[in-house]
């Protein structure tokens, strides 16, 4: 092989212009060879790929253009994952969900310029979720630089602001080094995202085997142990609670805590509540649930144990009117960083969440201490959630047409598997639907997060679905749209097709953010067809539209729904579909809502 490439190279070496496609195609091939001196050669993309697969990246999501097509063939020539999507943003979405369900980055690759700049969104999604990920980007010549080359962009300072690394190979040889480094560094301590820079020079920069830098596969990240002293300081504060309250959060769901977050719970009576992504790691279904009290058990708890959670304003910063002024907290955070954030912790607990809870459980023991069950705090939980659940079943069992929330989250919940992987975005849809759809099963939830980012739908729901087909073929991945939220990245069903996804979409459908308008109000501000910049309101979207018919487009089955019956069976049948997604369209009343409360969805910090 090493002669007839040397022989060819020598035959057109110097016969001009005529063979350029000739040599292209032989410097592009598997085999290379520096013919002058007979050493094999590889080429930048090839290094990536290889770099990529050794430090255990399996997935890439993303949408490729020049400079980065012979990238993409490269990464699935060395055996990675490839899913082409349609649009960036949704792109860096799925990565980041696989970082999430896995603990281990997948890749978003994206083009220069444009393709950077609309991958910030989920990678800033990302890094305040605390997921890993890699973002590749392809970038300008460097010789091009500075001239105004093809979709040139100051991508590495560009994208700081969004992760935890950021870089440029400076040559070919020393990309396995930065491949290993953002791998670590995304995974390391608080997990995030992490960005690398590829010029087309380097991409196409041929070099000798032997002189690629080797770098082993980063070990696993170390587990932080906590400080003794602070877990005895922690029992003795939770021990002398008169009304403790645990919250967990999405941290303990990634730490996989599940197993010693449960203990902790069943073990020592312990009420608790989770946050949206903490969802699981205790059952929904668990009697020490008390999500259904959660005002009260906020502002009424004395003692709270942070899992895995920030006080951030999905926790109304921690502070009064929502908490109580005095409340002693004792916080769990792998972050350092974030230890006596927006209220000074009675005990900070710097460690990872599975150890950290292990050892809270094993020092109560110790103790042999447990709390009372029939204690008057456990008592006005158990009041204050029979009252609320009441409240919602009522409006639950309300089949009036146009539908509301209530009743067709209640009747979803009653088909869907136990087991299902619920994604949601949207305002009232996931609101709601975290208060109405059960998780059982840790790491089964994800959506709009600690971004509240609208478009992370469908992106996520791909990821999960690429899990199940790898690890729980059985498992249903269903997402719930708002038709708001639908609207972000809805031609990544074309995606959801295209790799055999079957993925049950559920859109509750309002006409609108927020809130819409019924067809006859619909009809009438129409009406005037010269004036609608100024007369269509700025949240309604077109009433009634029939979203599930974007899957005829491609073979598949979709379902207009505007009864329960009409739900039920639509459900069912879309649970049955294994070739591709389903889109079920839900219509519910445009003015819809939830029910009242005691306060504004978001409080003030009062800072």
């Amino acid at each position: 092989m090493r002669f007839i490439a040397q022989h060819i190279y020598s035959l057109i070496k110097g016969s001009g212009n005529s063979n350029r496609a000739l040599v292209r195609l032989i410097s592009s091939s598997a085999i290379n060879y520096n013919m002058e001196s007979s050493e094999a050669l590889v080429e930048g993309n090839e290094i990536i790929a290889q770099s990529l697969k050794a430090q255990g990246v399996k997935y890439v999501f993303g949408i490729v253009g020049i400079p980065v097509v012979e990238l993409s063939l490269a990464l699935q020539a060395a055996g990675l994952h490839y899913i082409g999507m349609r649009n960036e943003q949704a792109a860096c979405y799925a990565a980041q969900a696989i970082g999430y369900l896995t603990k281990n980055p997948a890749a978003c690759l994206v083009v220069p310029g444009p393709g950077l700049l609309h991958a910030f969104g989920g990678m800033a999604n990302a890094q305040i979720n605390c997921w890993p990920m890699i973002v590749l980007g392809g970038s300008c010549p460097g010789d091009h630089e500075g001239i105004g080359g093809f979709q040139e962009c100051r991508q590495v300072e560009l994208s700081q602001p969004y992760c935890k690394y950021s870089a440029r190979p400076p040559s070919a040889s020393l990309i396995p080094f930065h491949v290993e480094k953002a791998v670590r560094l995304c995974k390391y301590g608080r997990p995030g995202v992490s960005y690398l820079d590829f010029p087309a020079n380097i991409l196409s920069q041929q070099i000798p085997e032997n002189r690629v830098v080797s770098v082993p596969q980063c070990p696993e990240p170390p587990v932080s142990w906590p400080d003794p002293a602070s877990i005895q300081e922690a029992v003795k504060v939770l021990k002398q609670a008169s009304n403790p309250l645990v919250i967990i959060g999405k941290g303990a769901a990634y730490s996989h805590a599940e197993k010693e977050v449960r203990a902790l719970i069943s073990s020592f009576n312990l009420p608790f509540l989770a946050t949206p992504m903490g969802k699981g790691v205790v059952s929904d279904n668990d009697p020490n649930c008390v999500a259904s009290a959660r005002t009260l058990a906020l502002q009424k708890a004395d003692t709270i144990l942070l899992l895995g959670a920030r006080l951030n304003w999905i926790l109304h910063f921690g502070k009064p009117p929502r908490f109580d002024a005095n409340v002693k907290v004792i916080q769990v955070d792998i972050s350092p960083e974030e230890l006596h954030n927006s209220v000074t912790a009675e005990v900070g607990i710097q460690g990872d969440v599975k150890v950290s809870v292990d050892l809270l459980v094993k020092s109560l023991e110790s103790s042999n201490w447990k709390f009372d069950k029939s204690s008057s705090w456990w008592n006005q939980l158990k009041a204050k959630c029979a009252s609320n659940k009441s409240t919602i079943e009522k409006m639950a069992e309300d089949k009036t047409v146009p539908l509301n929330y209530y009743t067709v989250f209640k009747h979803i919940q009653e088909i869907i598997p136990e087991d299902s992987i619920i994604v949601s975005e949207g305002a009232n849809t996931m609101d709601i639907g975290r208060t109405m759809l059960a998780n059982t099963l840790p790491r089964h939830r994800l959506d709009a997060g600690t971004f509240g980012t609208m478009g992370v739908g469908l992106g996520f729901a791909i990821a999960s679905a690429l899990w199940c087909k790898e690890y729980a073929p059985q498992k249903k991945v269903i997402c719930v749209e708002g038709d708001a939220a639908f609207g972000f990245s809805g031609m990544e069903v074309e995606t959801m097709f295209r790799y055999n996804l079957p993925v049950v979409i559920i859109i509750v459908n309002n006409n609108g953010i927020y809130s819409g308008f019924d067809s006859d109000v619909w009809s009438d501000i129409q009406g005037d067809r010269e004036d609608l910049a100024l007369k269509n309101p700025p949240h309604a979207l077109t009433a009634s539209a029939h979203y599930e018919r974007l899957v005829d487009v491609f073979g598949g089955k979709g379902f207009y729904c505007v009864t329960i019956p009409e739900l039920q069976a639509a459900l069912k049948e879309a649970l049955t579909i294994t070739n591709g997604p389903s889109i079920i369209n839900v219509m519910i009343n445009p003015s819809a809502g939830r029910k009242p409360q005691t306060f504004g969805w978001l409080t003030e910090s009062k800072l």
